[in-house]
């Protein structure tokens, strides 16, 4: 290869970084893209999201622009056009594809050829580094997967997502107790079976309260508004559902003691906040690939043959007394924890 355009003349570098989505990808991306400010500190580095990202993403120091985009198919021609007329106006040195998706990978196709085309990392193979030569690629956590992309592009230092950039909200109009658990009740309904039931929460949440001292708080969005209902029928919640923001996720989960959830993107933001939490995953799911990553991160997956129907609230209480007594313990980051 010839060397590389981030190293030729004084220019300031211009960088490129797409992660597009979802909110769950987008926090466990947050480590690589700290790496990629720290490896061209003077360089000019945009990223390239989707509109509701590129929001609360205003005041992370790890970019110095941000390019929203609308969600939208990669088989149409005329986004297609405008995507590749901005590539191609920008003028990047290097680009990373933190997506590696069939959607962010037809971007490559759009940039101009030979030696006018900029760097690129990803899954492409005739790009410039390329992880293809990774063999564990499709079986790597997206951490793990996105740091050996960055050590084949030259970066070899990649640290743990934080939300230290990130300004506290005002989470006092909620009206908490001093001593609260987060339950994350929602999930996407792809694949099926990654809600852990409401009765089964609801029982926890009463566990919560009397074995533990910790007042049970629901958090999702207006979707999860009958999932909430349901569970405040059968036990004595707070109902935050569909009140709360990004950034007041990341404040209330600094200020919590637990949090239970479902795989799902807020558990993933709050995990990376730093509460000791306990996320549960069906058999549909892969947590080797995508569980929660944070200091005081922990998962839970059904044994073979199990859903999350089977999963009942006491085994679920006995993982987070062990959480709470030390929450380090088998951290998931370390080794994993599953319930086969």
């Amino acid at each position: 290869m010839t060397q590389s355009k981030i190293a030729m003349g004084n220019k300031i570098p211009k960088i490129l970084v797409i992660r597009l989505g979802a909110l769950g990808d987008i926090c466990l991306s947050l480590g690589p893209m700290a790496a990629i400010r720290a490896h061209h500190p003077t360089a000019e580095i945009v990223l390239l999201t989707t509109g509701f990202f590129a929001d609360w993403l205003k005041d992370c120091p790890y970019f110095d622009r941000l390019h929203s985009v609308p969600r939208h198919s990669r088989y149409n021609p005329l986004w297609l056009w405008r995507i590749g007329r901005w590539l191609r106006r920008e003028r990047f040195d290097r680009i990373y594809d933190l997506q590696t998706s069939a959607h962010s990978r037809s971007y490559f196709y759009l940039l101009p050829r030979g030696n006018a085309r900029p760097e690129w990392s990803g899954h492409i193979k005739s790009a410039s580094h390329s992880d293809l030569v990774n063999p564990a690629r499709s079986t790597s956590h997206t951490v793990d997967r996105q740091a050996e992309q960055l050590r084949l592009a030259g970066i070899d230092s990649v640290p743990l997502a934080n939300f230290d950039w990130l300004p506290e909200s005002d989470w006092h109009r909620f009206n908490l107790p001093e001593s609260f658990a987060l339950l994350v009740i929602g999930a996407s309904p792809r694949p099926p079976g990654k809600k852990w039931p409401a009765g089964h929460f609801a029982e926890l949440a009463g566990l919560l309260k009397s074995q533990l001292g910790l007042t049970p708080v629901l958090i999702g969005g207006a979707a999860e508004a009958q999932l909430a209902a349901e569970i405040a029928a059968l036990a004595e919640v707070i109902d935050l559902t569909a009140q709360t923001s990004l950034n007041d996720l990341v404040t209330l989960a600094k200020k919590a003691r637990l949090m239970v959830g479902n795989d799902t993107g807020p558990a993933h933001l709050m995990a990376i906040a730093g509460v000791p939490c306990l996320m549960l995953f069906s058999r549909q799911t892969h947590p080797w690939k995508a569980a929660p990553r944070g200091k005081n991160a922990h998962y839970l997956q059904v044994a073979q043959g199990e859903s999350l129907d089977d999963l009942n609230a006491a085994r679920v209480l006995a993982r987070v007394q062990a959480i709470v007594s030390d929450p380090y313990r088998d951290n998931c980051h370390l080794q994993g924890n599953r319930a086969d």
